[in-house]
């Protein structure tokens, strides 16, 4: 059963989840589940628009500050809004501060769209995120609470097994595989009201273990790459999206990117 086949614009909102990373293409540039979804609707309606506000490692407060005035101008039916769970993985959280933000986000966004779609966001299986995932599943009761006030939908990706396989995650252990995102686009897809096109929540095949040597030598080559330049900027008030434009800035006819 379809809900609206009509959709004629989409405005994304967020951070690198919904930038696209880890959906890597040849190019070197991020395709995502956004823009997944984007080319979807855009099949289905001729001058399709789509713009992606979202920029790597923002926190709710620059969500809101940067990209949230822009995309409620931009009157589009839909806007995706996912923000606050890199909030939730700093050391030091206020989440009063972040639900706060998030409140700000989704009473500014709501009446300016036909449709706003959030989001409990996914997350890897693992000692690392277990330590947050009591913010994390806080952060998901209140997009649940704002949801039910503003006529939202949300999609839930935390309740998806399928999507906390490591295997769904890329070896920075912080971003989705190209799987990942297409799983992500067809949930959106079908939220939206549109007829499945596959089960997004069907199970990976048995995993086989790689051997104890090489799952330790995995661990400290992502201890060095990735964990330490993380707690790095961290510390030091960094973020790697200081300074890096949103890619697809304007709300225009969709087209897609480059290989």
């Amino acid at each position: 059963m379809e809900i609206n086949a009509t959709y004629t614009s989409l405005v994304a909102v967020g951070d690198s989840f919904t930038e696209g990373m880890s959906d890597l293409l040849p190019g070197g540039s991020y395709r995502g589940w956004a823009d997944l979804l984007a080319a979807r609707l855009a099949a289905r309606t001729p001058g399709f628009r789509y713009a992606n506000l979202a920029v790597r490692g923002k926190l709710i407060g620059q969500i809101v500050d940067e990209q949230v005035g822009p995309a409620a101008e931009m009157g589009a039916d839909v806007i995706t809004l996912v923000g606050g769970l890199n909030d939730t993985l700093r050391p030091a959280c206020d989440m009063g501060f972040v639900r706060g933000r998030l409140e700000e986000a989704v009473e500014r966004l709501a009446p300016s769209c036909k449709q706003l779609v959030l989001m409990r966001s996914p997350g890897r299986r693992g000692p690392v995120l277990d330590r947050f995932r009591p913010r994390m599943e806080e952060l998901f009761l209140y997009v649940d609470e704002l949801a039910a006030r503003h006529g939202a939908m949300v999609v839930d990706l935390y309740g998806a097994p399928v999507l906390g396989d490591r295997r769904m995650w890329d070896v920075d252990r912080l971003h989705l595989t190209a799987e990942g995102h297409r799983r992500v686009a067809e949930a959106v897809w079908q939220t939206l009201g549109h007829a499945a096109e596959e089960d997004w929540r069907a199970p990976l095949p048995p995993e086989v273990r790689a051997p104890w040597v090489e799952r330790r030598v995995s661990d400290l080559r992502f201890a060095r790459q990735y964990l330490g330049p993380w707690i790095g900027r961290r510390l030091t008030g960094r973020s790697s999206g200081d300074g890096r434009p949103a890619k697809r800035p304007e709300l225009l006819p969709y087209e897609a990117p480059l290989p």
